[in-house]
């Protein structure tokens, strides 16, 4: 199991390394920060002064070596904007996105994993038939699209929910259920045809014959040896999720990373935006590697 879990975070740190390098080269290509944080009619001494504090007066290349010294010290360097740490920034609002992330997923997967099951249990029938309907519809609607129409409907027409902001429960009504809508539709086809194959082994049909409950017969018997492609889906929506909640965040006014990375764009705060998108990286490399630990566990085989 080590030798594969080896295998894979050298995989993920070469894609971290050429991530630092594209996204360096294609933030500087936003403009100069200059032309946002000075007056119009700012002097070229006063525009050079600026370049040079933050060091921007530097050939592209050199400006690329500091940036890799300092990250190999964890030094992300400090933000334009806010002349505060770009890590701390970024810190502050991942654990928003963080926060948001985790309880939609934690959702989300209780609500697949359970309705999936069921339906492949009672495969063919009324309850099967609404659950796959239904798991089409939220795996086809893009999320953008679902947020803007649930902000006219229950935020401008009706009344009855807050369009941004975290400072009560209703604030997080809108974003979670926006996002709750995509990852439970595309969980709960994988749960679903995982189980219906789980199912129709042997070995559950052994435990039929000997009365086990359903419910045993679905949670004990067959959910563990159907979790693999489950979790492998889980994984990779909880990766798009967290980047997914750029626009999500945008669009709700949630202050999260997501939001922070695209102010920080348009703000063309270079430590930020690299802040960002590598703490994200990471996060989504951290996630991988647990996912790659739940395969081991599940399945011995790979352990070998």
């Amino acid at each position: 199991m080590y030798g594969f879990l080896a295998k894979r975070t050298v995989a993920s740190s070469v894609s971290l390394v050429l991530l630092v390098v594209a996204v360096f080269f294609l933030s500087r290509l936003t403009g100069d920060p200059t032309n946002l944080f000075l007056p119009i009619d700012a002097s070229a001494e006063m525009r050079d002064n600026f370049r040079r504090i933050h060091g921007l007066d530097q050939p592209l290349l050199v400006q690329f070596g500091h940036y890799v010294w300092n990250l190999l010290h964890l030094d992300f360097g400090d933000s334009i904007r806010r002349a505060r740490p770009a890590l701390e920034v970024v810190v502050e609002a991942f654990r928003w996105t963080l926060m948001l992330g985790f309880l939609t997923m934690a959702i989300v997967t209780t609500a697949a994993i359970t309705v999936g099951s069921l339906a492949a249990f009672h495969v063919g029938g009324i309850f099967d038939r609404i659950a796959t309907f239904c798991s089409l519809i939220g795996a086809s609607a893009p999320d953008f699209w679902v947020a803007i129409v649930a902000i006219v409907i229950f935020s401008v027409g009706l009344g009855w929910l807050p369009t941004s902001g975290t400072g009560t429960v209703w604030h997080w009504i809108l974003p979670v259920a926006v996002l709750f809508i995509r990852p439970f539709g595309l969980i709960l086809q994988v749960v679903r045809g995982s189980m219906i194959s789980a199912l129709s082994a042997a070995y559950v049909k052994t435990a039929r014959a000997k009365g086990v409950a359903p419910r045993a017969t679905i949670f004990v018997h067959a959910l563990r040896n159907a979790m693999l492609p489950v979790i492998t889906v889980i994984g990779d929506q909880a990766a798009a999720l967290l980047n997914g909640a750029v626009v999500i965040e945008t669009i709700f006014g949630f202050p999260g990373v997501g939001k922070l990375m695209i102010d920080a764009i348009l703000q063309r705060d270079f430590s930020v935006v690299l802040a960002s998108i590598m703490v994200t990286a990471f996060a989504i490399f951290l996630m991988n590697i647990l996912i790659d630990i739940a395969y081991a566990v599940l399945d011995p085989r790979i352990r070998y």
